[in-house]
């Protein structure tokens, strides 16, 4: 006699029904999809902008989302070997897991984007701001490795054969767990320095910085390094740690305004006071003063100079560099037209030519 043909159901072989079985509910997934996402789009309307964009993001990850669930409602009907179904039931439970992980991260990067868009850093006093953004964007990258580490580790939960061979692995570490600890051991240094300075913040983003002897502009923070744009526009990398670890200056610590300081070196003819109003006549003309602060003094003296120093306060560290500069150029300019014998090079050529005039005055009394 002939053997028994193929396995059927409803008249069709197994694997032909269970192909259709799947489309049937995939089809079926996304048309309910479909209905739940347009009530939603009518729900949330235009007034709930973040919502609304939230589901617009989303899209792919939800209909993928119910695609696994209406295929976990239709395999215990399949006629499908219980071990396999049991299989794919948990790559299923993997896969909605780093679903649900990946719409948490998109959720969470969108809520700290929209709070960051909602700070005003272009403000001239806009140091909260800036605390506000440094701490957000630390947190997001924190906060996003957090949640793709949950994932990924409760997705490999669901696999009995992995669970316990990182229960094995952890167990049996030895000599390998040692050498990946310190192998790790920067990147941790950096993930930690990372967290304190999102706490503690010594730096923030747009802080005015002296880093290895460097002036520049904190650009950017990252979960391992920090980006200082320099003034001539070039970009010194510097890990996390070295800002817990090192000693550096913070021009803007607890306020955008900052002192600039301009030195010229002058003669002991030079009037302090004529030099003095000079100075807070370009002040009051400039457009980088921030009408807070304008001095200036004798700061120190030598044989042959007497150095002056102006101090002059401004809004930011950009507005105090373009301040000094003009400064010391006005300065310069008003001795050099009307103290013409007030520069040091105009004092020694003066000593010069009146040791000229005594030796000809003896040489004419001699003869």
């Amino acid at each position: 006699m002939p053997g028994p043909g193929p396995a059927t159901a409803f008249g069709f072989p197994s694997w032909l029904f269970v192909l259709l079985l799947l489309l049937v509910a995939m089809v079926g997934a996304l048309i309910v999809y479909g209905i739940v996402a347009s009530a939603l789009n009518r729900l949330v309307g235009t007034r709930y902008v973040v919502f609304r964009s939230l589901i617009e993001r989303t899209n792919g990850v939800a209909r993928c989302g119910f695609i696994l669930l209406a295929l976990s409602f239709v395999l215990p009907i399949a006629p499908v070997d219980p071990l396999m179904a049991d299989e794919i039931h948990k790559l299923m439970i993997a896969g909605l897991i780093l679903l649900i992980g990946w719409v948490a991260l998109l959720t969470f990067n969108m809520a700290a984007d929209r709070y960051v868009g909602r700070l005003q850093l272009g403000d001239a006093n806009n140091l909260l701001a800036r605390k506000a953004v440094t701490q957000v964007k630390m947190l997001k990258v924190i906060g996003g490795c957090l949640i793709i580490t949950l994932a990924i580790a409760f997705a490999l939960m669901t696999f009995d054969s992995v669970r316990q061979f990182g229960i094995s692995l952890f167990a049996s570490a030895g000599i390998a767990g040692l050498a990946a600890g310190i192998a790790s051991r920067s990147i941790l240094a950096n993930l930690f320095a990372g967290l304190q300075l999102a706490l503690t913040q010594p730096i923030r983003i747009d802080d005015a910085i002296v880093v290895e002897s460097e002036w520049g502009i904190v650009e950017e923070l990252t979960s391992t390094y920090v980006v200082i744009r320099l003034w001539d526009l070039r970009r010194l990398i510097v890990p996390l740690s070295y800002f817990i670890e090192k000693p550096f200056q913070n021009w803007t610590r607890d306020s955008t305004q900052i002192l600039g300081t301009v030195f010229i070196h002058v003669d002991y003819a030079t009037s302090a006071q004529r030099l003095r109003e000079k100075l807070m006549e370009i002040v009051k003309a400039s457009k980088f003063w921030d009408k807070q602060m304008a001095s200036l003094q004798v700061t120190d003296a030598n044989e042959n100079t007497v150095q002056m120093r102006a101090l002059v306060s401004a809004a930011n560290a950009d507005a105090a560099w373009d301040l000094r500069c003009e400064v010391r150029e006005k300065l310069i300019a008003f001795l050099q037209s009307e103290y013409t014998n007030a520069l040091p090079r105009r004092r020694n050529e003066t000593l010069v030519t009146s040791g000229a005039s005594q030796i000809q005055a003896i040489a004419a009394g001699t003869s």
